[in-house]
């Protein structure tokens, strides 16, 4: 029996991306591993324990902190981890006999305009510690681990993928309930989708700027629903947005309910996500478990998660995204079709996979 450590503290100050992937992995973890001791370092905090089925520990030391590799191998000390898995890939000094970190993304090194100042810094300052200091590396993607080898000369065999799952929330839903959020929401009987947060590697304002052409050549085209919540430096896309003069076509959705979020997507007739650089892409992926046909960037980790399913466009083409949307507005038997093949393709992504994958990592460097 080992005891392992899972650093879940980001999960008190982030939702989204990452806090899933640590939350639905300790969960997974749970279920498959009867033999090694957990311990789930949570922020002080946090209200509660985090999970029920494994130990949790409150720690001192923030997310994301200037000093935080420093502050955390001292109240690590104190645990005697064989291992410890950083989720959010910045390791202390020593927490461990041996550390796995994960990377999710290289969206820092890719795309440095697209961050704050702060969150550069920190990133940038720290990632080449990080993979050299690991003892093994897991990430979400094998476009990330190609990253990993090529940006910053990580071997090929210190790093494991584990493709991430869906939540079983995530289904084809009945009319009935369609409808009901629909009434909640707002919204129309036909619409297309983006969901993500606000920020410039969304490329929203390209998406809005196709979407604007779209509607010159098709005055009918239903409403674009964004829906997510503002990101850094969303007051600029906002401007750009505001001089197409098509606000009465976009509808704003914010801070949509977890309860709600599988029947927005059942509801529209395309999620488009033409992001600069994703890490994994998780709306493209709830958006097939649901049923509803993706369009996707042509980048990163987003072909991987779709495979054939739907339509893949540059992220700078703007009338390959019109088209794009055309498309999946007028050619119902190939939406009929595309959603029959998203869901088989959604059904291959489980939780329990990747929980597997990160279980014989933890296996293999003791």
């Amino acid at each position: 029996m080992r005891h392992i450590g899972i650093d879940a503290r980001l999960t008190y100050y982030r939702t989204g991306g990452i806090s899933t992937y640590i939350v639905r992995l300790i969960d997974a973890l749970a279920q498959i591993d009867a033999i090694n001791r957990y311990t789930v370092l949570q922020s002080r905090k946090q209200r509660g324990a985090l999970t029920p089925h494994m130990r949790c520990a409150p720690l001192w030391t923030p997310a994301h902190h200037r000093i935080e590799r420093l502050a955390l191998s001292l109240e690590l000390a104190r645990f005697n981890f064989d291992v410890l898995h950083t989720t959010d890939f910045i390791p202390p000094y020593r927490g461990a006999k041996r550390h796995v970190i994960t990377v999710h993304d290289l969206n820092f090194l890719h795309y440095p305009q697209f961050l704050t100042p702060e969150s550069r810094r920190y990133y940038n300052d720290q990632i080449n510690y990080a993979v050299k200091h690991a003892d093994h590396i897991l990430t979400i993607s094998t476009a990330s681990k190609h990253d990993l080898i090529n940006m910053l000369n990580v071997p090929s065999d210190k790093i494991t993928v584990h493709l991430l799952g869906v939540d079983e929330a995530f289904q084809p839903l009945a009319e009935p309930v369609i409808a009901h959020y629909r009434r909640v929401l707002d919204l129309p009987e036909h619409y297309l989708l983006f969901v993500g947060t606000f920020e410039p590697r969304k490329n929203i304002a390209g998406l809005c700027e196709a979407y604007a052409d779209l509607r010159r050549d098709l005055p009918d085209a239903p409403p674009l629903v964004l829906a997510g919540k503002p990101g850094w430096n969303f007051e600029e896309t906002r401007a750009r947005i505001a001089a197409l003069n098509i606000d009465d076509h976009l509808l704003w959705r914010e801070a949509v309910s977890q309860d709600a979020l599988p029947a927005l997507y059942n509801g529209a007739l395309a999620l488009i996500t033409p992001s600069f650089y994703e890490g994994f892409g998780f709306p493209a992926l709830e958006a097939m478990a649901c049923g509803t046909v993706p369009i996707v960037s042509n980048r990163s980790s987003l072909p991987e998660v779709v495979g054939d399913v739907g339509l893949q466009v540059t992220p700078e083409d703007r009338a390959a995204i019109t088209q794009a949307m055309r498309h999946a507005i007028s050619a119902d038997d190939w939406r009929a079709q595309q959603r029959e093949a998203g869901l088989r393709r959604a059904a291959l992504f489980r939780w329990e996979d990747t929980a597997r994958a990160a279980l014989s990592v933890y296996q293999s460097v003791v």
